[in-house]
């Protein structure tokens, strides 16, 4: 299977999918979360507690998160890290355990707490 969780990331998705026979279809069990204006939908797995998201949040030390630069949102039209914030709120719903981010290090267990601290 091959997710992608922003428009940018779709470069090399067709040249992936014919190599590994892949699919670009929503495996069963997986959620997706738009985030409402940020151009970006992070993954949900719940069979593992896993949170997988793109450009939105990032790795950070000693094993944490944090949301990305505000300069990685210049091409949204005005989008702040404040909309940012405000739109990733609904993830602290889930019981996140781990989130395997796409830039950073991956938080492999309390995941909530990690984005938690990630979105104050």
């Amino acid at each position: 299977m091959i997710l992608v969780t922003l428009k940018w990331h779709e470069r090399s998705r067709a040249e992936l999918t014919r190599r590994y026979d892949a699919t670009a279809d929503l495996p069963e069990g997986v959620e997706a979360f738009e985030i409402p204006g940020a151009g970006e939908t992070i993954f949900w797995i719940p069979e593992h507690g896993a949170l997988v998201p793109g450009d939105r949040i990032l790795g950070d030390r000693p094993p944490g998160l944090r949301m990305c630069p505000e300069s990685w949102l210049r091409h949204l039209g005005g989008y702040t890290q404040e909309d940012l914030r405000s739109g990733l709120q609904p993830l602290l719903q889930l019981p996140v355990e781990m989130v395997l981010v796409s830039h950073g290090e991956p938080v492999l267990r309390d995941g909530h707490a990690a984005l938690e601290r990630a979105l104050v």
